[in-house]
C-alpha cells in the first residue's frame, strides 16, 4: 500500500506521463548491467576526487574522505511543474533579500510588528556590524540553496513545500553538475530520447552573478573563491567551482588588505580582488572583527567591505534569514515586501519559544520532527516516528531546558523515487535543492540537486547521514 507520493508511478504499474519513456527504458535493463554502471560511476567519482569529509569519522578504514553515493535513476520534473517552482523561488529569494536589507537598515518589518524584535536583535546570526552598511544592488544572498520537498495529499496528488532556506554558504551544486555528466556518460541514449534542460552553464551564470555585484567603477572585476582549506568537507566543490569559472581559489593567507583594498598575492605581485565568493562562515572572515583566533580569514577584510571596495558573496549577516526560527515568517515577508501571496508554501511550523506551541509539541513529540534553529546537516534533530521511547524522552529534556532553540514540524511523508539499492530497485525518500543566483537579476538553471535517503524508510537525506544524490531532469516543452 502506498503511503507517500511516488514521483515515477501513478499506480503500482502505471508510470506518470513525464516518466513513460524512461520507465519503458528502465524495464528493459538487466539489473546486472545497472550494477556494472554503478561500479563504473563509483570508480570515476573516486578518480576525479568527488568526495566530502566526515570530521572525526574513521569507520571502515576510510579515514575522513567518503564518496556521496550516486544513484542511477533520475528524478524527472515536468516543465509545467518547474515553471511554477521557478516562479516561487524567484519570489521567495527576492523577499528574503529585501528582508535582510531591511533588518540592517530601517527595520520596517519589526516596526510593523510582524516579527518579534527580540527574535532578530538577540539572534546569534544577527550581525550588528552590518547596520547601515550598503551592498551592491541591495543583494545579500547571491547564492541561495532552497530545500524543497513534495508531500502526498489524500487525493493521491502531491504538493511542494519549502523545507528550509540556505543563504550563507549553501553547498552541493558541484554534485548536481557531476551527476549530470555521469548520466550523459553512462546512458547517452537516454538524452536522445528526452528533451532535458541543460545545467552545465551554471558556472557561467555564477561568474556573471559575481561580476554583476562588483564595487562601483570596476570595469573588469577580479573574482576569487575563498576556501577554509583542503580539510573542509566541501573543499572539492570550492576547487571545482573556481576551476569551472576560471578564477583563483584562495585561502585567507593568500589575501591582504592595504588602504582598505583587498589584494591577493601572486607570482607576479599583488593583484586587487573585487569580489570574493567566500565559502567560510562570518565568524572566521576577519580576526579583527569576529573570532580573534581565526587563521582562515583576512585581517582588515570587513573594513574594506564596509568601505565598498570589495563585495562578499554571500554578504555578512545573511544567516539571520536562514535561521530556522525565522523560517516561519517568510510567507509574511513575501506579503510585506512584495504585496503577493506565496507561490511556494512553508511546512506548518511550531515555534517552541511560544508556551502554547511548546505545550502542543511536548504532547506530540513522538509524531513530530523537532529541529535546532541553528542546526544543519541532519544533526540536532528528533524524527519522532523513527525514534525510540528513550530517545523521545531524552530529547524532551533538551527541549524543556532550551525551548527557544527548537522548532517542530509535522512528519511529512516525503515523496519517493525508485532508487537502485543492493536488493534491486526500491522507493526511497527524496528532496530537491535548486540553486538561485541573485545579481542584477535572479537566475537559476533548471533543476537542482536531488538528495535521496538510501536507508529504507529514512527521511534524512543529508550526505553526512548516509544520503545519496540523483540527477535531476527538467523536461523542456509543454510536458
Amino acid at each position: 500500500m502506498r503511503t507517500s507520493f511516488d514521483e515515477m508511478y501513478a499506480t503500482d504499474t502505471q508510470p506518470r506521463r513525464h516518466y513513460e519513456t524512461y520507465a519503458r527504458w528502465l524495464q528493459a535493463q538487466a539489473l546486472e548491467d545497472m550494477r556494472t554502471c554503478r561500479a563504473e560511476a563509483e570508480v570515476i567519482f573516486r578518480r576525479v576526487g568527488i568526495t566530502f569529509a566526515v570530521y572525526g569519522d574513521k569507520d571502515a578504514g576510510e579515514g575522513t574522505e567518503r564518496l556521496i553515493p550516486f544513484d542511477l535513476i533520475p528524478r524527472v520534473i515536468p516543465a509545467h511543474e518547474w515553471r511554477e517552482m521557478e516562479a516561487g523561488l524567484r519570489q521567495r529569494v527576492t523577499a528574503l533579500n529585501r528582508f535582510i536589507h531591511d533588518i540592517y537598515h530601517e527595520q520596517e518589518i519589526l516596526k510593523a510588528g510582524l516579527i518579534p524584535a527580540e527574535q532578530i536583535l538577540r539572534n546569534a546570526q544577527f550581525r550588528p556590524e552590518m547596520m547601515g552598511v550598503d551592498v551592491p544592488n541591495n543583494i545579500y544572498s547571491h547564492i541561495a540553496g532552497v530545500d524543497i520537498v513534495r508531500a502526498g495529499n489524500a487525493d493521491g496528488s502531491g504538493s511542494y513545500y519549502v523545507l528550509e532556506d540556505n543563504l550563507r554558504v549553501p553547498s552541493g551544486v558541484s554534485y548536481m553538475l557531476e551527476d549530470r555528466k555521469m548520466m550523459m556518460r553512462l546512458f547517452p541514449d537516454l538524452f536522445s530520447q528526452h528533451r532535458i534542460a541543460p545545467v552545465a552553464h551554471y558556472p557561467d551564470l555564477l561568474l556573471e552573478t559575481l561580476r554583476s555585484v562588483s564595487p562601483k567603477g570596476i570595469n573588469e572585476p577580479t573574482a576569487v573563491v575563498l576556501t577554509p582549506g583542503m580539510y573542509n568537507s566541501a573543499y572539492f566543490e570550492h576547487a571545482f567551482l573556481a576551476q569551472q569559472m576560471g578564477v583563483e581559489l584562495v585561502e585567507g593567507q593568500d589575501l591582504f588588505v592595504k588602504d582598505r583594498i583587498v589584494y591577493m598575492r601572486t607570482t607576479c605581485g599583488p593583484r586587487r580582488v573585487d569580489v570574493i565568493y567566500r565559502r567560510l562562515d562570518d565568524d572566521f572572515l576577519d580576526p579583527l572583527v569576529f573570532r580573534k583566533d581565526s587563521t582562515l580569514g583576512c585581517a582588515g577584510l570587513v573594513d574594506a567591505y564596509k568601505a565598498g571596495n570589495v563585495t562578499l558573496a554571500n554578504a555578512i549577516g545573511t544567516g539571520i534569514a536562514d535561521d530556522k526560527s525565522i523560517y516561519p515568517f517568510v510567507p509574511k515577508m513575501i506579503e510585506f515586501y512584495l504585496g503577493e501571496k506565496p507561490i511556494l508554501n512553508n511546512v506548518p511550523t511550531y515555534q517552541c519559544r511560544n508556551p502554547d506551541e511548546l505545550a502542543y509539541v511536548l504532547a506530540h513529540l513522538a509524531e513530530l520532527v523537532v529541529k535546532e534553529v541553528h542546526g544543519a546537516g541532519g544533526y540536532g534533530m528528533l524524527v519522532g516516528p523513527a525514534a525510540t521511547a528513550q530517545e523521545v524522552e531524552d530529547f524532551r529534556a533538551h527541549l524543556l531546558a532550551h525551548p527557544a532553540n527548537y522548532i517542530a514540524q509535522p512528519t511529512l511523508s516525503l515523496s519517493t523515487c525508485p532508487t537502485y539499492v543492493e536488493s534491486g530497485i526500491a522507493p526511497r525518500h527524496i528532496d530537491l535543492r535548486p540553486f538561485v543566483l541573485s545579481g542584477t537579476e535572479v537566475q537559476m538553471v533548471p533543476g537542482g540537486l536531488t538528495r535521496v535517503a538510501l536507508k529504507e524508510g529514512s527521511l534524512v537525506v543529508n550526505s553526512s547521514q548516509g544520503g545519496g544524490t540523483k540527477d535531476t531532469w527538467v523536461l523542456e516543452g509543454g510536458a
